[in-house]
C-alpha cells in the first residue's frame, strides 16, 4: 500500500483524513499524470454514492482535474461498475468513483479507474502520489487549456441498458427482495430487473446521505433475512453502499455468501462451456468447503490476496473469466472489469431459472466447513509482529497442526495491517477441532510474546 492509496483507492473519514484538499490534489494529480503519459485534453468520468460528503468531493476533484487541463462528465449517484463500464464504454481516459463501499456514511473514499475499466496499476498510484506531495510538477493549466464540464446524459440507463442485455430469460417467474444499502443502487436497481419482469421487491432505498450500509446492505445481511422469510421471496440480494458486493440468502433466509455464488456460478458456467481455464479464483480466506466443491466437480482453484484488485490479478495471470471474495466481490470478467453486485445477483437468478433449483438446493450443494478466528495481541508495531511470524517455533506449531488435518481444513495465521494483533484463522470439517487447534496457536503466540 502506498501513502495515500489503499487496496481500493484513497480512503478515510470525510473532511478529516480525506479533506477537500486531499481530493483537489488527487484530481490535479490524475489529470497532470495523464497530461504526462501523452494524452492531450484528458476526459475523466465521476460519479458517487449517496455519501453526504461525495458532493463536496465530487466538487473539489473536479476542480483539482479541471486545474491540470481535463475535462470531466459528473455521472451523478451510480454503482461503482457502472464507472468502469461507462468509461471503457465511452472511451474516456479514466473513471473516478467517490465512495467508501460498505463503510459507514463519515467515511469516504476515492476510487480510479483506467480507460480500460480496470483499477490503476500500482505504478500509476505510486506517480499520482509522487504528483499529490509534489505539485509544483503537476501541469497547470490556464487560459484556454483549463478543463471543462461537460453533462453526460442518460449515463444510468445506458449502464442498466447493458446489464439487462447480459442478462438470460426465465426471471419473469422469480419473486426477489433486494436491499440496495441505502446507497447506489437505489437509482438502479428497479429499473434493471422490473425490465427484465422480475417481481422485486426493494428494501433500505431511500438514502438520506446518512443512512447509507446503517443496519442493511451487504455488511447487515439479518436485514434482508427478516424480509425474505416473512414475504415469501424465492430469493434475495444485499448489496453495499456502491454496489459493488452481493451476499444472497434463499428462500429460508439462510445465507449464501460470495465464495458460494462463485462456485453455483462456476459450476453452471463449466456446464455450459463458458469457464475458461476451467478454474476460478478466491482468496487465502475462501472456505475449504468451497473449493473442495470445485475441485470435485473438475474446476480448478487459485488462491490470491485479500482484495478483489489481486482477485482480478491472479485471473488475468492465469486465464481465468471468475473470481471472488466471500465478502460479495465477484468479477465476471467476460462481462465487466470489476466486481458488479447486480450483475451477480443477475447471473445467480440464472443457474437459478435454468436449474429450476430453489436458492436453498442451489446452497445446500456447497460443504462450507466450520471456521473459527482468534486474535492473539502483539504489542510492540510491525516489529514485534514479523517477529512472531518468523518464529520457527511457531512455523513448527502451524506444521504440525497442518499435518493432523490431512487436507480436510486449512490453518491462516497472518498479521492485523491495521491493529496489534496476529490473527489464527482456522477451518477443520467441525467446529470443535478448528477451535482446539486455534485456541492451541493463540496460546502459543500469548506465550512467544510473555518471553520477548
Amino acid at each position: 500500500m502506498g501513502k495515500y492509496f489503499g487496496t481500493d483507492g484513497i480512503r478515510g473519514i470525510a473532511n478529516d483524513t480525506l479533506r477537500p484538499e486531499l481530493a483537489f490534489g488527487a484530481g490535479r494529480a490524475a489529470a497532470a499524470a495523464l497530461a504526462l503519459s501523452g494524452r492531450t485534453r484528458p476526459r475523466v468520468l465521476i460519479c458517487k454514492d449517496t455519501r453526504a460528503s461525495s458532493d463536496m468531493l465530487e466538487a473539489a476533484l473536479t476542480a483539482g482535474l479541471c486545474s491540470a487541463g481535463a475535462d470531466v462528465s459528473p455521472l451523478g449517484v451510480l454503482p461503482t461498475p457502472a464507472a468502469a463500464y461507462l468509461t471503457r464504454q465511452t472511451g474516456a481516459d479514466m473513471g473516478i468513483v467517490v465512495s467508501a463501499s460498505h463503510n459507514p456514511y463519515e467515511h469516504n473514499g476515492i476510487k480510479m479507474f483506467n480507460e480500460s475499466g480496470f483499477k490503476l496499476p500500482d505504478a500509476l498510484e505510486e506517480r499520482i502520489e509522487g504528483l499529490i506531495d509534489c505539485p509544483e510538477e503537476a501541469i497547470s493549466a490556464s487560459g484556454g487549456r483549463v478543463g471543462r464540464v461537460i453533462r453526460e446524459r442518460d449515463a444510468g440507463r445506458r449502464y442498466a441498458d447493458h446489464l439487462v442485455s447480459l442478462a438470460g430469460g426465465g426471471l419473469d417467474r422469480l419473486r426477489v427482495a433486494v436491499d440496495c444499502s441505502n446507497g447506489a443502487a437505489s437509482f438502479t436497481a428497479e429499473r434493471i430487473f422490473k425490465r427484465l419482469g422480475v417481481d422485486v421487491t426493494l428494501t433500505a432505498n431511500a438514502p438520506d446521505g446518512m443512512n447509507i450500509n446503517e443496519g442493511c446492505g451487504s455488511t447487515h445481511i439479518e436485514a434482508l433475512r427478516g424480509v425474505v422469510r416473512g414475504g415469501r421471496f424465492d430469493v434475495g440480494f444485499a448489496f453495499d453502499g456502491d454496489a459493488d458486493r452481493c451476499l444472497a440468502v434463499d428462500e429460508r433466509g439462510a445465507l449464501i455468501d460470495g465464495d458460494m455464488i462463485m462456485a453455483i456460478c462456476a459450476r453452471a458456467m463449466k456446464d455450459a462451456g463458458r469457464l475458461r481455464s476451467d478454474a476460478v479464483v478466491g482468496t487465502v480466506m475462501t472456505n475449504s468447503g468451497v473449493i473442495e466443491y470445485a475441485r470435485e466437480r473438475g474446476i480448478g482453484f487459485f488462491s490470491a490476496e485479500v482484495g478483489d484488485k489481486y482477485v482480478l490479478e491472479t485471473m488475468l495471470a492465469n486465464g481465468c473469466v471468475l473470481g471472488g471474495e466471500s465478502s460479495g466481490h465477484t468479477i465476471f470478467l467476460d462481462d465487466a472489469t470489476t466486481g458488479d453486485g447486480q450483475l451477480t445477483a443477475l447471473r445467480f437468478l440464472g443457474v437459478m431459472a435454468g436449474s429450476r433449483a430453489a436458492a436453498s438446493e442451489l446452497r445446500r450443494e456447497v460443504p462450507v466447513y466450520p471456521l473459527v478466528l482468534l486474535n492473539a495481541a502483539v504489542e510492540g508495531g510491525n516489529g514485534a509482529k514479523d517477529a512472531i511470524m518468523s518464529d520457527q517455533r511457531l512455523i513448527d506449531a502451524v506444521r504440525n497442526e497442518e499435518r493432523g488435518l490431512r487436507g480436510a481444513g486449512r490453518i491462516l495465521v497472518r498479521p492485523s495491517g491495521t491493529e496489534p494483533l496476529v490473527r489464527v484463522t482456522v477451518e477443520a470439517k467441525d467446529g470443535k477441532t478448528a477451535e482446539g487447534i486455534a485456541k492451541r496457536l493463540v496460546d502459543l503466540i500469548d506465550s512467544l510474546c510473555a518471553a520477548r
